[in-house]
């Protein structure tokens, strides 16, 4: 079972050392939430050589932070799973485990507010106006508007009852 959990660490690692980080999606760029023109990502915007250079330092910073958090929470959610589907485990372990993976998703969006001050500061009043926090990464339009629905999934398919 340790082996197990040591792999699929490993192949977490691997995976988000490789993945592409601030990706865009698709199409044109979106509008801004005052609903006038388009707002950019802060690298999108016309940033001087020393603006360059403290984005790429402060995104940087900030990635090494989000990837030892994305570990810790890929390796909380693995004991979860397994505390859940151990029939001999007592229900405050859960809930402690589970404790746990909210108090680390909330230090992850800490950072991400932290990491979006920064990329703020260094920004003109004038750059500010085109610029879509929104639009640095995915997680962060997750936070201004929320998760996706919650709960059980449906059963792909549907079994006639037994009799």
């Amino acid at each position: 079972m340790k082996s197990t959990t040591q792999t699929l660490i490993l192949c977490f690692l691997v995976l988000f050392t490789t993945a592409p980080s601030f990706s865009q999606p698709p199409g044109p760029p979106m509008k801004k939430w005052r609903g006038e023109g388009q707002c950019w990502r802060a690298s999108e915007l016309d940033l001087s050589q020393e603006q360059r250079k403290s984005l790429d330092l402060i995104q940087q910073t900030y990635l090494r932070e989000a990837q030892l958090f994305r570990l810790q929470l890929f390796t909380k959610r693995l004991e979860l799973r397994e505390l859940l589907t151990n029939p001999t485990t007592k229900t405050e372990s859960i809930r402690g485990k589970y404790s746990e993976i909210v108090e680390l998703r909330s230090k992850q969006e800490e950072k991400a507010v932290e990491y979006l001050i920064k990329v703020r500061s260094l920004l003109t009043p004038e750059q500010l106006k085109n610029w879509c926090p929104d639009q640095e990464f995915p997680t962060f339009r997750q936070m201004i508007h929320g998760p996706g629905p919650m709960g059980p999934m449906r059963p792909e398919k549907t079994f006639p009852p037994t009799e």
